[in-house]
């Protein structure tokens, strides 16, 4: 049996995992490696696996329970799987281009997200990643005491309202969303996040989802909320992972935000998702 093989980018997150066929059903010591790396690296990826849906959903239910995806179309037959799809021809905003942490609006987010790259541009695409336990490790001492003991007011309401920007008005776009006045709802979660295996703090907002400050005023907590906006995307905490074809990449959106990037016009893109939720705390 090929030995497990986990390489760190040279970057504050990220590793590249080989040694595995995800063809075929892990055992428990290598999934057990696995979670070890992922809490460790944050983003793990593993190029070179040419996966069906079905081995997608294999490896995800070995990371945890299916999630799910309020705001997406599923794949027929398929009820946890969406396809990131954009035309070669498209011209509609570039989705997710906003910084973020998946579905953080809900009242339990998810713990994972897993990406196959199916059909990949051959150029431009990448997705950046910023580890956020340094963004809290390194917030300025008098932001850090003005949030340290706050809650953040997270909504879809941008993205997946009906004037949200993949709205009634968004047209012409070959990812199948579904907007819904459910994405108006809010939820709060502490901006100075635990995270629950690790145990390891993280900034745990992002000009995605997150509209408010709990008990403080619209004025001041939009001045806050820009300055941890800025701050959790500085280059020194971001590692810009590069797409190869038949990859598969699964990040912890309890300590990274994420966005993607352009660059690939006139080139069509296909990936498929899977949510992952958070287990059940014993």
């Amino acid at each position: 049996m090929t030995k497990l093989r986990v390489v760190a980018q040279d970057a504050p997150c990220g590793a590249l995992v080989s040694g595995l066929d995800l063809t075929q059903s892990l055992n428990t010591a290598q999934v057990a490696a696995i979670r070890e790396a992922w809490l460790q690296h944050l983003v793990l990826a593993f190029p070179d696996q040419a996966l069906e849906i079905e081995d997608i959903e294999r490896f995800a239910a070995t990371v945890g329970p299916f999630g799910h995806d309020p705001y997406f179309e599923s794949v027929p037959g398929h009820p946890h799987v969406a396809q990131v799809r954009r035309d070669a021809d498209e011209t509609s905003p570039l989705f997710a281009e906003s910084w973020h942490s998946d579905w953080s609006f809900m009242a339990v987010p998810p713990q994972a997200t897993l990406l196959f790259g199916n059909l990949i541009p051959p150029m431009g695409g990448d997705t950046l990643f910023a580890n956020q336990y340094l963004a809290w490790e390194t917030l300025p001492a008098a932001l850090k005491a003005k949030v340290q003991d706050r809650k953040a007011i997270h909504s879809a309401r941008n993205g997946y309202s009906k004037q949200g920007l993949y709205g009634e008005k968004d047209a012409g776009r070959s990812m199948a969303i579904k907007y819904s006045d459910t994405a108006l709802a809010t939820e709060l979660h502490p901006i100075a996040r635990v995270h629950p295996e690790t145990g390891r703090t993280a900034l745990f907002v992002s000009p995605g989802y997150s509209i408010g400050i709990e008990g403080m005023a619209d004025d001041e907590a939009h001045e806050i909320l820009v300055a941890l906006f800025e701050h959790q995307a500085q280059e020194e905490l971001i590692y810009r992972h590069s797409w190869s074809q038949n990859m598969l990449v699964m990040w912890d959106n309890r300590c990274i935000t994420h966005a993607a990037t352009g660059g690939y016009e006139g080139h069509a893109r296909l990936l498929h998702r899977i949510t992952v939720a958070e287990a059940a705390q014993a």
